[in-house]
């Protein structure tokens, strides 16, 4: 097999009535997410725990598997991280450090795709500068891509995606747009290592970019994870035979289904957090704040320390907060080691049923 090289872009599109028609139904999905979040108080708490949700699915794509046990008690105790754990968790903080670098330049530039690898695989090799890398099939060792091999066509093509994505070259639908970069970006396949990753963060921060998000929550890892044999076969039929509009018509079905399993996840957050405060504040309503809720909804397990340093209060009193609402039944107590946690018993069933992606 013989490296392939992709065309620059913009690339000759002829778009079919079921092409507009998916269009149509993936931009209604995706503004009733848009619209949906900012009925929430505080977004932050969106941030976290579907950026947490998309880092375990999006490594789970290539291989990288953590529980969501490891991965919730991770974030409040490093002495739990597995290395598997920790790239995960490198996930989130490399999305969010792409998130505040195009909310800062509003543009989406190869030196933000640079830092964002960077603190993925933790090194600074940057964009690929020997030959020898090919993608081959896990199972029976076939070689299924020879990405650009020169340094030279590397640097070209990544700088023709980066006009391409912050310029107006072609008069298409952002969406459109997005299956576009999406392939463009895997099939130059820049770096060494974290390619797969580093293009799932790229689609969602496009969205922010392009403003058809204001947070960046929708993540397509899920229903890649579901329809992964079909996302490789689309990719490579579009380098062999310039099927577009499957490839297209498939990224654009994933952001419809999508956005509306993510809508579907914050409103089951967002009825689980006014449940919990109803009933604190028809039982314990002396202990009642809106801060002490977003707090316990801000990650799925939490400790006594983290509530004395957020709500400024005592230990004593933290404990006893957290005693109430285990009393409540809407947490549970589990030992880790010699530590004893706090788990939102709500809050965990949501988020390790997932995405309900149909």
């Amino acid at each position: 097999m013989k490296e392939f090289i992709p065309k620059e872009l913009p690339v000759e599109l002829e778009l079919t009535p079921k092409i507009y028609k998916a269009l149509n139904l993936a931009s209604r999905r995706l503004g009733e997410l848009n619209g949906f979040i900012k009925t929430i108080p505080n977004q932050d708490i969106l941030i976290n725990l579907l950026v947490l949700q998309e880092a375990k699915d999006s490594s789970e794509i290539e291989n990288i598997i953590t529980t969501h046990d490891e991965l919730f008690a991770a974030q409040i105790d490093e002495s739990k991280i597995t290395q598997s754990t920790k790239e995960v968790l490198r996930y989130e903080v490399a999305l969010k450090k792409g998130y505040s670098l195009i909310k800062k330049d509003n543009l989406l530039l190869n030196k933000h795709i640079l830092e964002i690898q960077k603190l993925l695989e933790r090194n600074c090799a940057g964009f690929r500068t020997q030959s020898g890398t090919m993608l081959k099939n896990p199972s029976t060792g076939e070689i299924k891509h020879i990405p650009p091999q020169n340094s030279r066509d590397i640097i070209r093509l990544m700088t023709n995606l980066e006009k391409y994505i912050n310029d107006d070259l072609d008069d298409i639908d952002p969406l459109i747009k997005l299956a576009i970069i999406h392939y463009q970006f895997e099939t130059i396949h820049p770096f060494y290592d974290g390619n797969g990753r580093t293009g799932r963060i790229i689609n969602v921060l496009y969205l922010v970019y392009k403003e058809l998000l204001d947070l960046p929550i929708l993540y397509l890892s899920a229903y890649i994870i579901k329809n992964k044999a079909e996302y490789y076969r689309l990719l490579r039929s579009v380098s062999e035979k310039s099927t577009w509009n499957e490839w297209i018509e498939y990224i654009l079905k994933g952001i419809e289904q999508t956005a509306a399993a993510s809508v579907d996840m914050i409103k089951s957050i967002d009825q689980a957090m006014q449940k919990f405060g109803n009933l604190l504040q028809e039982k314990e309503p002396k202990i009642y704040s809106k801060d002490f809720i977003e707090l316990l909804f801000s990650y799925p397990y939490t400790k006594i320390g983290s509530v004395e340093n957020s709500l400024k209060i005592t230990r004593q009193t933290a404990a006893k907060y957290l005693k109430i609402a285990q009393d409540l039944g809407i947490f549970k107590c589990v030992k880790l080691g010699k530590y004893s946690y706090f788990v939102n018993l709500s809050l965990y069933e949501i988020l390790k049923k997932g995405l309900n992606i149909k």
